[in-house]
């Protein structure tokens, strides 16, 4: 493929999020969408003849046709059509989270490069317009506090909130706090799914920072925000409303509060254009799949931080438990188990 040349672009699972990934494709200057796939084919055939591209109902189907592909299918499923892809040397925008456990993830870095695939992670908050205008000189946080709350939707219940809602703010706290993670306390909850709908974290660092992360999708009123705290400054990052509010202290003055409102821009189609870039100038993408194995690593633990409170009545990460239990428990070191999703259909979209 020649540099800068137009790319043949795929989408796999057309479900809610799905069906925004070819809208984007087929509109972007730098794509031409030539073919979709899920497994549901009324779902095909409505995109397909949206967009006038071919549609089928398997993913192996796009092998041989697309440089690049969007996968927007359950968790479950990512790793292994992300890595079919992959091993044809088809670039690859995995939507969230990267796999289903940090050896999947492994596995999946190593085959981009060794296809030379430029393998970038849908966590689509990096290009919020709050976060990409946040002053360098405030990306040193001691403390962070973020909050993610949602109303309750029947859909993404494949997973729970974790892996649902908080690994976008597990990335956003490792983009800005360059440590490891070295103890994680966990409290989750069920409140309408067979899967854990509230969680709260708290993540210490080897560097001495610490997070404090709640994600809710049980909540009534939307939130996303994440505060930060460091030396002689307060930053809130609205990422709902689109606001950036900091609070300085600069000399012996009253700390001084500044408020600053960003345009509302289309996040998913700013990703998909950073991916095509990226794999037209073969540069390294905005969000790695080394980025991807932080954010998934980090949410397994908290995932055992909850369970590990009960082992005689474990937390139900699995959509089939019926428990409805509150735990916390104290993780400090990294484990090995993996984490359990249901296990829906390969290439049904969400």
């Amino acid at each position: 493929m020649q540099r800068n040349a137009k790319l043949r672009t795929g989408v796999v699972g057309l479900g809610y999020f799905g069906a925004f990934h070819a809208e984007k494709h087929a509109t972007l200057p730098s794509c031409e969408l030539v073919a979709v796939a899920d497994t549901d084919l009324k779902k095909v055939h409505k995109v397909s003849m949206e967009h006038d591209v071919q549609g089928f109902n398997s993913h192996h189907d796009l092998i041989g046709q697309v440089d690049a592909v969007s996968i927007a299918t359950p968790a479950e499923s990512h790793y292994q059509v992300a890595r079919d892809f992959l091993q044809e040397g088809v670039h690859v925008l995995l939507e969230k989270p990267i796999a289903s456990n940090a050896k999947q993830a492994r596995e999946l870095i190593q085959l981009a490069n060794q296809h030379h695939c430029i393998l970038q992670i849908g966590h689509l908050e990096r290009f919020n317009p709050v976060f990409i205008a946040l002053p360098q000189s405030l990306q040193k946080p001691e403390y962070i506090e973020s909050h993610r709350l949602t109303q309750f939707q029947s859909r993404g219940q494949d997973v729970n909130v974790v892996l649902d809602l908080m690994i976008h703010d597990i990335d956003l706290v490792h983009a800005l706090i360059p440590s490891e993670v070295i103890q994680v306390q966990a409290k989750g909850v069920c409140v309408y799914s067979k899967t854990v709908d509230l969680v709260n974290a708290i993540l210490y660092f080897a560097n001495g920072s610490v997070a404090n992360l709640t994600a809710s999708r049980a909540s009534i009123e939307p939130r996303r925000a994440i505060h930060l705290f460091q030396e002689q400054a307060y930053t809130c990052l609205d990422m709902q409303h689109k606001t950036i509010t900091t609070q300085q202290q600069k000399g012996k003055a009253q700390p001084v509060v500044d408020t600053i409102r960003l345009q509302n821009e289309d996040t998913l189609r700013a990703e998909i254009a950073s991916f095509a870039e990226a794999v037209q100038n073969q540069k390294p993408p905005l969000v790695s799949g080394d980025d991807g194995l932080k954010a998934i690593s980090t949410a397994r633990r908290i995932c055992l931080a909850m369970q590990r409170s009960n082992p005689d009545n474990p937390l139900p990460l699995r959509e089939e438990t019926q428990y409805q239990k509150r735990h916390i428990a104290y993780d400090r070191h990294p484990e090995t188990r993996e984490i359990f999703f249901s296990r829906p259909s390969l290439v049904k979209g969400l």
